[in-house]
């Protein structure tokens, strides 16, 4: 393949699948590598960091060129899943836009920026971890032009209520999470089971059980969930913030979340 022709199927990609599609062409790994210097040099392509790169729009000036940080998330890890907040934004529910990206891996990364994009990895929860697809509900999904991974909107509702300091605290989750009009309620409790942690199957048997109307949640599901919370009160927030009892759940549920303060200054 011509690079020109790379770079127009390509909007952002990794030297090794450069190097791979140059493959039958009896070219050399450091030639390649030379040919991808001069198109950083000639304006076709930016480098956003070592071993990634970027394909410049044409007639477009390369510092303005806008660089999708989606897809520059998703080819951060050979393994790399966009995940939490950056999830819930993917797919357009997301009550704030953010310019941090999380993702998954199971490999050692560390936080970079580009273009005022943060990109932070996420370790895959040690349950999960080495399991195919991380246990589950991780997606395909084609976006400006590529191609990404990327937890569904059942994983990703349950990952900001099992981490809610990856979706920006409880306003931020419980109205990203309101923006979903429908999930796979089984895919939930079956996602949320598989996590081993009972504080957070009451986390989302909590959220759920709020919603149960909006969601058309049924009592065997919330059953299913309460059967695995925990067996004396735990709190909700990480914080051990003080609030009241959920009963049913075990739960120690701030005012703040409980009577949803934050609608009053909306």
């Amino acid at each position: 393949m011509r690079s020109q022709d790379f770079f127009e199927t390509h909007p952002v990609f990794t030297m090794q699948e450069f190097l791979a599609a140059r493959s039958g062409t009896g070219r050399s790994t450091s030639t390649a590598k030379n040919l991808l210097a001069k198109h950083v040099v000639g304006g076709r392509i930016v480098r956003v960091r070592r071993g990634l790169y970027a394909t410049v729009l044409r007639g477009v000036d390369p510092g303005q060129s806008p660089v999708d940080p989606f897809l520059v998330t998703s080819r951060l890890a050979d393994d790399a899943v966009v995940a939490y907040h950056a999830a819930l934004q993917f797919f357009g529910k997301s009550y704030s836009v953010w310019r941090r990206f999380d993702y998954l891996t199971d490999d050692r990364r560390r936080p970079f920026a580009f273009r005022g994009d943060e990109y932070l990895p996420v370790q895959t929860p040690a349950p999960l971890r080495g399991l195919p697809d991380k246990g589950g509900g991780v997606e395909v999904a084609t976006h400006g032009g590529g191609g990404l991974y990327v937890t569904s909107l059942e994983r990703s509702m349950v990952d900001v209520l099992h981490s809610p300091q990856r979706c920006g605290g409880w306003e931020e989750v419980w109205r990203s999470l309101e923006m979903v009009e429908f999930v796979d309620v089984d895919a939930v409790v079956e996602y949320a089971l598989r996590l081993g942690s009972a504080v957070t199957v009451a986390r989302v048997g909590y959220f759920l059980e709020q919603h149960r109307d909006e969601l058309l949640i049924d009592s065997e599901q919330l059953a299913e969930l309460r059967r695995h919370a925990p067996r004396q009160p735990r709190y909700l927030d990480p914080a051990r913030t003080a609030g009241r009892l959920a009963r049913g759940w075990n739960l120690v549920v701030p005012e703040e979340v409980a009577q949803r303060r934050w609608e009053e200054t909306a």
